[in-house]
């Protein structure tokens, strides 16, 4: 059972990238109209979630409004979203989809706010009942968020409950990446991985985690390299089931490459070869792209659940790996916080925002969880001349999602990575 939350209650929603805070009913006294609320920039202030309900009454309507377009037959995903399908998704999240069951669903963690670098964070900062726990950073990507790591939370931070051990335990946060779900958008340019990987820097230092370990996928995967490269001291480990990396200047790019990896590598960037121009629109021109898919909530729909679809170990149709429930709560935290914009954006600053410290090399141990259905394939000679890699793990099934596709695989190899970094296997 877990324990009931105190402090105050906050509502949050972003409209556009303006985000206006209520306290809730009964939380404390209403401030009288006109004065402005006072945050303490270094205070980790309490948060629940608690979309407002003229948030969600809006939402329906505009489901029921929905205008889909037409459609080839017999063109399936070819286009992009299958349209027989969304429609299905669509009447699912007007009529049967519970947002509140996921509201409770996270509010079972303790979720915490504090401002870094002029931005608001949103964070899960889920301790174990093991004092020893190790301190662990976990970092979602797009078009994920915290929703991703709900199946390991627990997991992680008492093995025990589940047969496991209880050395295995994890004090775990997972922050909001700046700009997606309840945290605050950046109102200035140059809010890239870099930067991000400096806030999260700053939020386990004033957390009191001297060192801790690193996990991440996706975006996750870039800020946890730019973490663990720029912050050595700090980081003990960082697993990533994202390898990123390609071969040394000047060394034969197929030496110490087989000829199994090769064939995986040729497969993924085939897959992946007409699934990628969502990063050159958001790379180049989220805004533009956000107008449309902040006002429909159809449109962000199919432009979130194409992702899903694609990027997932899955016979053909989406619902092999995923849940429509899982696949609406995280779309629907996209749009509760208008932050599909926002988040768009991290493209953008990727491209533009300089580097001040480029990691040529990352020297803390690390560990690759390599999931056959990921978007794309490192071979480990590569990943070897750009990681520090002591741990490699080809896993039998999965795709980029691991910890909602396959949290059993990914809790087992994180286990035991940090397990052989604490000497005990």
């Amino acid at each position: 059972m877990k324990p009931q939350r105190r402090g105050v209650r906050v509502q949050i929603l972003r409209i556009g990238t303006t985000v206006g805070f209520m306290l809730a009913a009964g939380a404390c006294a209403e401030p009288p109209p006109g004065a402005t609320e006072t945050i303490d920039p270094d205070a980790i202030r309490p948060f629940t979630v608690d979309v407002p309900g003229e948030v969600l009454a809006d939402l329906n309507d505009r489901l029921e409004r929905t205008r889909l377009p037409d459609q080839i037959p017999g063109t399936g995903w070819a286009y992009g979203t299958d349209g027989a399908y969304l429609a299905e998704l669509l009447e699912y999240w007007r009529d049967d989809f519970d947002w509140r069951a996921h509201e409770r669903e996270l509010n079972a963690f303790d979720h915490f706010k504090t401002v870094i670098d002029g931005v608001d964070l949103h964070f899960i900062h889920q301790r174990s009942p093991n004092p020893d726990a190790t301190p662990l950073l976990l970092i979602h990507g797009w078009p994920g968020s915290v929703f991703e790591f709900t199946e390991i939370i627990d997991r992680l931070t008492e093995p025990e409950s589940g047969g496991g051990d209880a050395r295995d335990a994890f004090h775990l946060v997972i922050p909001s990446l700046p700009g997606f779900g309840f945290s605050d958008a950046p109102a200035e340019t140059g809010w890239g991985p870099e930067r991000m990987a400096d806030a999260f820097a700053t939020l386990m230092d004033r957390l009191g985690y001297e060192t801790y370990g690193v996990q991440g996928g996706d975006w996750g995967g870039i800020i946890g390299r730019s973490l663990a490269g720029n912050y050595p001291g700090n980081v003990m480990g960082f697993h990533t089931n994202f390898v990123l990396g390609g071969p040394s200047p000047g060394i034969d790019p197929d030496a110490g490459v087989t000829d199994e990896e090769r064939a995986l590598r040729a497969e993924r960037v085939e897959a992946f070869a007409e699934g990628s121009a969502y990063q050159e629109i958001q790379g180049t021109k989220p805004q533009s792209l956000g107008v449309g898919l902040n006002d429909s909530p159809a449109g962000l729909a199919a432009w979130i659940v194409e992702k899903f679809h694609g990027w997932s170990d899955n016979d053909g149709h989406v619902e092999d790996a995923f849940t429509k429930d899982q696949l609406l709560a995280n779309i629907t935290l996209y749009w509760v916080t208008g932050s599909i914009t926002s988040s768009a954006r991290i493209y953008y600053e990727f491209r533009h925002a300089p580097t001040r410290r480029p990691v040529s090399y990352v020297s803390v141990p690390t560990a690759g969880a390599v999931f056959p259905k990921e978007i794309y394939f490192t071979p480990r000679a590569w990943a070897e001349s750009r990681y520090n890699i002591v741990r490699w793990t080809e896993m039998p099934r999965g795709g980029h999602f691991a910890a909602l596709e396959e949290p059993d695989l990914l809790v087992d190899d994180v286990r035991a990575f940090f397990g052989e970094l604490r000497g005990r296997r």
